[in-house]
């Protein structure tokens, strides 16, 4: 990254299941242009990254979700892999959670099948946005735009 994000601080949230190579790369790419990446999570102490079918390494959580608060953070990171984002759409505070990150106007990337938590959130609607090839015909039926490309930038959503 080219850009100094030395004054932006990046919730990064996960729950068990998530695809491990979409938090790392991202969150080395974030720290290296100088932002400050927290992982939020419901899951205490630690959480499982997988390796698409393989469970991978445990990483610590930095802010559980029952404390954590979108206003202490600047941009939100979803990463994919298939249990992460199924899991957090059937928690209620990690729903509004993201929500408030929209509502607030903050940039939002999300991955692979992490779009699944924007659908719950209700914040897909009118949007163009793109996805693991799975998760299209839920965009289409929440009302979102979805196109075949690699990357998509709706506003402030970003999606890789």
């Amino acid at each position: 990254m080219a850009k100094d994000l030395s004054d932006l601080k990046v919730a990064i949230l996960v729950a068990e299941g998530f695809e491990q190579q979409e938090l790392t790369d991202p969150r080395k790419a974030l720290d290296e242009a100088g932002a400050k990446t927290m992982i939020v999570s419901p899951a205490k102490g630690e959480v499982q990254g997988w390796k698409h079918y393989d469970k991978a390494d445990m990483f610590p959580v930095d802010v559980p979700l029952a404390e954590a608060n979108a206003g202490d953070f600047d941009a939100l990171l979803l990463p994919g892999g298939v249990a992460n984002p199924d899991q957090l759409r059937m928690k209620p505070e990690a729903v509004d959670f993201i929500k408030q990150f929209f509502d607030a106007g903050k940039p939002v990337a999300v991955i692979c099948h992490g779009p699944w938590t924007l659908i719950e959130a209700g914040v897909v609607k009118g949007r163009t946005i793109t996805s693991w090839p799975s998760v299209k015909t839920d965009l289409i039926n929440a009302g979102a735009e979805w196109v075949d490309e690699e990357v998509v930038v709706d506003l402030s959503l970003i999606h890789i």
